[in-house]
């Protein structure tokens, strides 16, 4: 697909996203790692380019536009306030174990929404106003919630340490459920060696002392009751119309107290979308979206997806996604935070969708 055909794209989505009372912003491409490594851990180098700077120190090739829009307003924007962006970034291969059936671009042009606000009904606006830009296309609409995942979790019957250990690997399913299996599971304890043998290796005796006496406290925490790991899946796997989940969502809240608040929250997010002339019977809510994207998303999710329309499409990335991200103006915003919600389209993929018609 020529460049051109998606930049025709990008600005058609500019100038909606203009229209709908946002202000053009234009993020440096080369950015400094630093922020980026504080916010997601030294995982974001297996997808993104970083490179070195003999005066700038570490740099990272530009991953999304969320991070710095985010850091830009917060020194100097007031409130509310709606932003809009238009150009490339940069991201690898995932790879995982095997080659992936088609390769995407290394390099891909984003347009993108962001809209900080105390209003409530500003996770309806921005999910409406993609509705309505991807409406011709007949795609697949998808919703979640990471507060109700978050929530979840924070309402297991477990010690504050292991709890935080769960909700920082909510956003990498594997290692979640490899240490949700080892918390449901009795512990070993550990034990000192004979008085006459030998400590070994590179820690001193004292901080072997310590690291056992930590492990052997930590053994002797009971394991999580087999009902709350049945619980937690029987929530990962709702998915469906978003009506029959929030019926499911209101039941297994009577088992989960924890989740309570957010299923009412959900209520209120879908009426406030049916407001919006959406029918929520067209929309898929997946209680596990948003578990596997940038781990900044703490509340509502929403992606577009090819669908049956496009069946030769299969396989493809998203065609938009975004969501919620209050913490993440917490973090950047140094004591200051406002609640914020945006997203991104990729005009590369709707160029594609456009051609083939």
């Amino acid at each position: 697909m020529p460049k051109r055909a998606k930049q025709a794209v990008g600005q058609r989505l500019l100038e909606a996203f203009r229209a709908a009372g946002a202000e053009e912003v234009a993020p440096d491409i080369l950015l400094p790692a630093g922020s980026l490594l504080d916010l997601y851990g030294e995982d974001i180098r297996a997808r993104a380019y970083v490179t070195a700077d003999p005066i700038r120190g570490e740099m990272m090739l530009r991953p999304d536009f969320t991070v710095p829009v985010v850091e830009a307003h917060m020194t100097n924007g007031a409130e509310p306030a709606r932003y809009c962006y238009l150009g490339e970034v940069f991201r690898k291969q995932d790879m995982g174990d095997q080659r992936p059936a088609t390769l995407r671009d290394n390099e891909y042009l984003q347009a993108g929404f962001e809209l900080f606000s105390r209003d409530p009904a500003a996770d309806a606006e921005v999910f409406a106003l993609f509705h309505r830009l991807l409406a011709p296309h007949r795609l697949r609409a998808e919703i979640g919630d990471m507060g109700l995942v978050l929530d979840a979790v924070r309402g297991l019957p477990l010690p504050e340490a292991r709890r935080e250990a769960l909700l920082h690997h909510v956003w990498r399913p594997g290692r979640f459920r490899r240490m949700l299996a080892r918390f449901s599971t009795p512990s070993v304890p550990r034990h000192f060696p004979e008085a006459d043998a030998p400590w070994a290796g590179m820690r001193s005796e004292a901080e072997m002392i310590r690291r056992i006496a930590r492990l052997n406290a930590d053994a002797a925490v009971a394991p999580l009751p087999a009902i709350w790991t049945e619980r937690l899946e029987r929530l990962f796997r709702l998915r469906g119309p978003a009506p029959e989940v929030q019926a499911q969502l209101a039941e297994l809240a009577e088992d989960m107290p924890a989740i309570a608040g957010a299923v009412a929250r959900i209520g209120a997010q879908m009426a406030a979308i049916a407001g919006h002339g959406i029918d929520p019977e067209a929309v898929i809510f997946d209680a596990s979206h948003g578990r596997t994207t940038l781990e900044y998303y703490d509340g509502f999710t929403f992606s577009f997806h090819v669908g049956n329309f496009h069946a030769s499409r299969e396989g493809w990335p998203p065609i938009a996604s975004g969501g919620r991200y209050d913490a993440l103006t917490r973090v950047l915003g140094k004591g200051r935070e406002i609640p914020a919600v945006g997203g991104i389209i990729r005009p590369g993929l709707l160029a594609e969708l456009e051609g083939a018609a």
